[in-house]
């Protein structure tokens, strides 16, 4: 495996994990009700475990690369605004 889908594949899972955090966070805010935050959750955990196995075994260079920074930018927007 080359290092560099290792490493994007670093860069885009911390970011996401901060991601699945806030949705849960927001979920959990809008709803009132942990069975929604849960699923919530789960659902996006889920894209990113499937995201990261993806960036980790057939995606090209300039997708992977794409993928991790949409998902760096997207979260850091998100933590800012928050």
């Amino acid at each position: 495996m080359e290092a560099w889908r290792i490493l994007a594949t670093i860069l885009l899972g911390v970011p996401g994990i901060l991601g699945v955090l806030l949705v849960i966070a927001k979920a959990r805010e809008r709803s009132g009700s942990p069975a929604t935050a849960a699923v919530a959750g789960l659902v996006c955990a889920t894209a990113l475990a499937v995201g990261c196995v993806l960036t980790l075994t057939v995606l090209p260079a300039a997708v992977t690369w794409g993928v991790a920074a949409a998902i760096a930018v997207g979260v850091a927007v998100a933590l800012l605004v928050g």
